[in-house]
């Protein structure tokens, strides 16, 4: 539950507890796959029996709250990421203007005063080094994304 957001573990709970009528404090794996829709999670049938199998332990078909959202918690992440990774790659699209590929030591200069103003000149020069491993003056996608993803 630690990868989730707090707002994400409420938005679970809300939906857990809709189809726990009873309060029995576990829903019936059948039961997940209309919650995972609802939510907008698209997943195939053997999938999702897959990632019950991983999940219920024990197979007694009934899933706890923590192991609902231990399950959830696989797509809402993935989901994240993803959205991350387009959003990057929409920003990385802006600074190379030319669709070349990549984008210069300069240009990084400049976005890296852009995020953070307070950067002086040396820390921007030890960042773009840092960044530019191999020394060629030039950043691909997936060291920009590297390098905004920590």
């Amino acid at each position: 539950m630690d990868m989730l957001e707090e707002d994400q573990i409420e938005t679970l709970r809300k939906a857990f507890d809709s189809f726990d009528t009873e309060q029995l404090g576990y829903i019936t794996t059948d039961t997940v796959g209309v919650i995972l829709k609802m939510m907008g999670i698209k997943i195939s049938k053997m999938e999702l029996e897959e990632i019950i199998a991983e999940t219920d332990e024990d197979g007694s078909g009934q899933l706890e709250f923590e192991e609902f959202v231990q399950l959830s918690a696989k797509f809402l992440i993935e989901e994240d990421q993803e959205a991350l990774k387009k959003e990057l790659k929409e920003a990385f699209r802006i600074y190379d203007k030319e669709g070349v590929g990549y984008i210069t030591n300069d240009i990084l200069r400049d976005i890296l005063r852009e995020i953070d103003p307070t950067l002086t000149e040396d820390q921007v020069d030890c960042i773009v080094e840092e960044v530019d491993a191999d020394g060629s003056g030039t950043m691909d996608f997936q060291e920009f994304m590297e390098m905004m993803t920590g």
